[in-house]
């Protein structure tokens, strides 16, 4: 993690606060929008210089008295307030183990009996997402959906997905906001895990290589990935709109299950039908350590989200 994500974070939430909204009286024109540093320590109750430290990344063992202070001066969100924590955090614990890639390796691994619930989810597309958005494994229902089996074995990334597959933009009848949600969440993943090599590097390419990252990035969101919508244009049975939910893995802090849901006699549960039939000759389980083995069979040559 950038050493000015703190930073950046802390001004971009003091830019969408008009003083008003905190009960001070905005005399003029101001030069820049929202609070200024000064108003920010007032309302917090910490000095001026303490604040300008904590925004600059300088402030070293900041209490939760103060981080919940400002979290309410600059009315963050529960989510917010924790990606807050999570930005300061390193600064107080770097050197006692909670930062670099700790675990990364058992990170990636999903357990035999989360494969063998998604095995037996055969009408539920379901896939495990792990740091980075790294798509970890899934079933023959969820990669007849998204076509998991037929992206580039070490490429099975849902966030370069979205923004470097020219694919994805056809795929989600909602791209822009797929791609904002993709967004929101990797910059909370991002935030809790500062000292991630391969999330900076991913990071690096997505900025580089898409504009629209590049903006989105600029702004700072963050929000978990709960549940939602997708919209998608799927090249075997055509428009299909699918519920989401995902569910933390316990024992696995770093993934998600998430599944795809579709009512009871509604038209997107039969085109789940449709490819279930075609799923259920297929191999059954997929992960990222596999390889492309479903991808001659797959109904599109190109994957899809």
């Amino acid at each position: 993690m950038n050493d000015d994500a703190l930073g950046d974070f802390l001004r971009s939430r003091r830019a969408r606060i008009r003083p008003e909204q905190v009960g001070l009286v905005s005399h003029g024109r101001r030069r820049v929008p929202g609070l200024r540093r000064e108003e920010v320590a007032q309302l917090a109750g910490v000095s001026v210089d303490y604040y300008v430290r904590l925004e600059q990344g300088r402030g070293t063992n900041v209490s939760d008295a103060v981080l919940d202070a400002v979290a309410r001066v600059l009315r963050l969100t529960d989510t917010e307030a924790a990606h807050l924590r999570d930005l300061v955090r390193p600064k107080r614990d770097r050197g006692r183990g909670r930062g670099a890639g700790a675990r990364e390796g058992a990170g990636r691994t999903v357990r035999a009996g989360v494969r063998t619930l998604m095995e037996t989810m055969t009408g539920t597309p379901a896939f495990v997402l792990g740091r980075r958005m790294d798509v970890l494994a899934w079933n023959a229902l969820a990669d007849a959906v998204s076509g998991f089996s037929a992206m580039p074995e070490g490429e099975r990334n849902a966030a370069r997905h979205t923004f470097l597959d020219p694919a994805a933009r056809e795929f989600y009848a909602d791209w822009p906001a797929v791609a904002a949600e993709t967004v929101a969440y990797l910059r909370l993943d991002a935030g809790r895990h500062p000292d991630d090599p391969l999330m900076a590097s991913l990071i690096g390419e997505l900025a580089m290589k898409n504009e629209t990252f590049r903006r989105l990035w600029a702004d700072h969101p963050v929000k978990e990935k709960t549940h939602g919508v997708k919209r998608m244009r799927h090249p075997v049975v055509g428009d299909l709109e699918l519920g989401y939910e995902t569910l933390a893995l316990p024992g696995a802090p770093d993934q998600l299950l998430v599944a795809y849901t579709a009512a009871p006699g509604t038209a997107a549960a039969e085109k789940l039908a449709v490819l279930s039939s075609w799923a259920a000759s297929q191999d059954g389980l997929g992960t990222a350590a596999e390889g492309d083995h479903a991808k001659a069979e797959n109904p599109s040559s190109s994957g899809r989200g």
